[in-house]
């Protein structure tokens, strides 16, 4: 084999940089968006957090549609997609409960 091995310290960045270079902005975006899904969908399950889940899940879903655009590797991309999927399904829930005001405009 003709690939230099990795004898670093594990830790989950390098195990997003499968390519051997440090992406720290695209893993950002990565771990953002992940962390944004989660509080989407969590907050998504108790309908009067509605204004929450569905202005974090908004926000999840654009933070990882740019994150899509400039990641370098396939491990970032998956956990963007994992992220916006569950930033859809809090959004999604949100507005289902009511919507990204909620009352406050009208």
């Amino acid at each position: 084999m003709t690939q230099a091995a990795h004898h670093g310290p594990f830790s989950f960045l390098n195990a997003l940089n499968t390519d051997g270079r440090d992406h720290p902005v695209q893993n950002a975006f990565a771990l953002v968006t992940l962390v944004l899904g989660a509080v989407a969908a969590l907050t998504a399950i108790v309908p009067d957090l509605h204004l929450i889940s569905s202005w974090v899940g908004l926000i999840g879903i654009a933070v990882g549609g740019w994150g899509q655009l400039i990641s370098a590797t396939t491990a970032e991309r998956f956990l963007l997609i994992i992220g916006m999927g569950a930033s859809g399904v809090g959004f999604y829930l949100g507005m289902a409960h009511g919507g990204l005001f909620g009352g406050l405009l009208g």
